[in-house]
């Protein structure tokens, strides 16, 4: 009985040693920090251009990209004289989508999507190089209450911030 008790606990052991061996090598790729070339340390972010037909979403969007390059840290946020990058987005089309209906009526919208799309371009600002240069979505929903507007814009931030999130990601994640 001691024999097959000790048997047990050495294969336990060796099941263990080896799960742990496999769950290790997994994390052979995989690297902590930042994956940007050590030239590029800062970025520059102008005011947003708006070419959707939803005023002063540029605002909005800009200042929620600017917070995020912040939070994440891998690069800094500095003037366009001292940044290593500029970041032009340009807001391309602002859709305002129904996702349920009013069960009595079937015509009213109970709950919206808020889609901003936008084209990005990330280029070196001495030698005008194009890094990265693609198209990013963000969006939140929300449920209908009072009138369309005033709901619309309390929806607005939380899509700038997925924007904004999901911009900061692809410039970093472009090298």
């Amino acid at each position: 009985m001691k024999k097959e008790t000790q048997f047990i606990r050495l294969r336990l052991i060796t099941l263990f040693a080896l799960g742990l061996l496999l769950y290790i090598t997994g994390c052979v790729g995989y690297q902590l920090g930042s994956m940007l070339p050590p030239d590029i340390r800062s970025v520059y972010i102008p005011t947003f251009v708006n070419d959707t037909d939803e005023p002063l979403l540029e605002i909005g969007t800009t200042r929620a990209a600017i917070e995020e390059f912040q939070r994440d840290g891998s690069l800094n946020v500095l003037s366009e004289r001292n940044a290593d990058t500029i970041l032009h987005v340009n807001l391309t089309h602002f859709d305002l989508l129904p996702l349920a209906f009013d069960e009595n009526t079937r015509t009213l919208a109970d709950e919206y999507r808020i889609l901003l799309t936008a084209s990005i371009l990330l280029k070196h600002r001495v030698s005008d190089e194009v890094i990265a240069k693609q198209t990013v979505q963000g969006d939140s929903t929300f449920i209908f209450s009072g009138d369309l507007t005033s709901a619309k814009r309390r929806a607005i931030p939380e899509a700038a911030e997925d924007l904004a999130h999901n911009i900061v990601e692809r410039v970093v994640e472009a090298w």
